[in-house]
């Protein structure tokens, strides 16, 4: 007991460096929002985000917040990055097992005997003629011995080495748990966008429905008016009807797209596309007003920076494991055994036990140590540099997508006139050419004006809501880093040894 007590007192240092998070390039504010640059949005602090478990249910969707519900439990991007996170707690436990004591046992037994072949006749004669017994039989003694043993040998931690690696270890844990939840709110905003590109498809297939019943009746006023021998021709007939057919395939074009978006969302909760339906619905509504934290709070509520920060912590302490090499390896060992016939040890005649330490160290290598704590200090700064990286490509996302916004609900505004005044255009110019005052191609034009404004709108509205899933995703959802395990969480099945500090 005294020799594991002090084992354990031994790896209270660790060589490297300890961590502490580098600067990342973090602004005071976003450009987006400065100078209210959208209106009725804020700056939120993270307890007026979306709400942690159901960010989707800004947009007040039932069948948005059925769907997107079974992403976590059926999804099998979900399911692989629940498994590696798994793997990487496994992988703490392997490490934390190298600060113990290895003790093995062995149990031999043997019947031996010794004498005169049995096979011999001679032999067996002597034997009988010697009236031997008990010990002797068959022409030979018979000897038991049994041969109970442990053996133990303990690799002293004495600077760390295995610490920096179970340090390691558990960032890299860290790293996958952020990984699975990143994963999750991906997966999550694939199928929120899934959702409404199927939206904005039901609603197409409605426009170009309601424009195929305008176009058959221009169609039928065409046939009327060339069947009483006004100024159309044959011509204008072919064209309105060729207005009525393009369109009705634009509209089975609009549903094959809806199929497939159909399809995306059963692959997203991980069912067959032949069991999932999803009944048709308009886009309808408007973005909900997403509250945007601080760019500093960003670091704390993106998944995939916290990803990238742990993943620093990581190499970080890899460089304490390649420092380690540059000092001796020390081990205890020992071994204890009994020898004689009973099975039990405690009664056997001989005890024999040895104690012993080695020490081991590297006296020449070619610089191999030294090149491979470099390569573990390139490691980590490169690293440092991808979450850095990863930083500005969070900002530039966020910043992106409330330009977007920004952008786009003024063009959205400025487009429904566009369409007000192409609507009136088809109205003005069919009373005319009723009239006879204007050709059909002036109708023509217009129709097709109408439906392109009117197809351009709803792009506008479908871009909307998917840059603001975009940007929810962005933000992080409702992810902050409280809910990744801390160290001590993850080494609490060893908690009694002493552990580095938690970062």
């Amino acid at each position: 007991m005294s020799a594991l007590i002090i084992g354990v007192s031994l790896t209270a240092c660790a060589v490297g460096p300890n961590y502490s998070r580098p600067a990342a390039p973090v602004a005071t504010g976003f450009k987006e929002l400065k100078g209210n640059a959208l209106k009725g949005w804020k700056v939120a602090t993270p307890s007026d985000g979306p709400d942690r478990s159901a960010w989707w249910a800004l947009y007040r969707d039932p069948k948005l917040d059925f769907l997107i519900k079974q992403v976590e439990v059926s999804n099998q991007t979900v399911a692989a990055d629940a498994a590696a996170y798994e793997e990487a707690r496994a992988v703490i436990r392997e490490a934390q097992a190298s600060l113990f004591p290895v003790l093995t046992g062995s149990y031999t037994y043997t019947r031996t005997r010794t004498g005169p072949n049995v096979s011999s006749g001679a032999g067996t004669s002597l034997a009988s003629s010697r009236g031997i017994g008990g010990g002797i039989g068959g022409g030979g003694i018979y000897t038991t011995t049994v041969n109970p043993a442990l053996d133990g040998t303990w690799d002293l931690d004495i600077w760390g080495k295995v610490r920096r690696q179970i340090e390691s270890d558990t960032a890299a844990a860290q790293a996958s748990k952020a990984d699975l939840d990143y994963a999750k709110l991906s997966q999550q905003a694939l199928l929120a966008t899934a959702y409404f590109n199927l939206r904005t498809e039901d609603s197409l297939h409605d426009l170009l429905g309601r424009t195929i019943t305008e176009y058959k009746r221009t169609l039928t006023i065409v046939q009327n008016q060339f069947k009483a021998g006004y100024s159309v021709t044959a011509g204008d007939v072919a064209t309105a009807e060729a207005n009525v057919e393009t369109t009705q395939a634009q509209q089975f074009a609009a549903d094959a797209l809806r199929a497939q978006y159909e399809h995306a969302i059963a692959m997203l909760i991980g069912r067959p596309p032949a069991e999932v339906t999803v009944a048709r619905h308009d886009l309808s509504g408007t973005i909900p007003k997403i509250p945007v934290a601080l760019p500093s709070t960003l670091l704390e509520r993106n998944p995939n920076i916290a990803s990238a920060e742990r993943t620093m912590q990581e190499q970080n302490a890899l460089i304490g494991v390649a420092v380690a090499g540059y000092f001796p390896d020390i081990s205890l060992s020992g071994t204890l055994e009994w020898i004689g016939k009973n099975p039990l040890p405690f009664s056997a005649a001989y005890e024999v036990w040895s104690l012993g330490a080695a020490g081991t160290e590297t006296i020449f290598n070619g610089g191999l140590t030294s090149a491979q704590v470099d390569a573990a200090r390139a490691t980590y700064w490169q690293s440092v540099a991808t979450y850095r990286q990863t930083v500005l490509t969070a900002f530039q996302g966020v910043e992106d997508q409330l330009a977007n916004i920004r952008l786009m609900t003024q063009q959205l505004a400025v487009q429904q006139k566009a369409v007000a005044n192409a609507r009136t255009a088809v109205d003005v110019y069919l009373n005319q050419f009723q009239a006879g005052t204007v050709a059909f191609t002036t109708v023509v034009t217009a129709e097709l004006t109408l439906l392109s404004d009117e197809e351009t709108e709803l792009t506008i509205r479908q871009d909307l809501f998917l840059d603001s899933v975009t940007l929810i995703e962005n933000l992080g959802g409702g992810w902050d880093s409280t809910l990744l395990p801390t160290q001590k969480e993850l080494q609490q099945s060893f908690s009694l040894l002493p552990q580095l500090p938690s970062q």
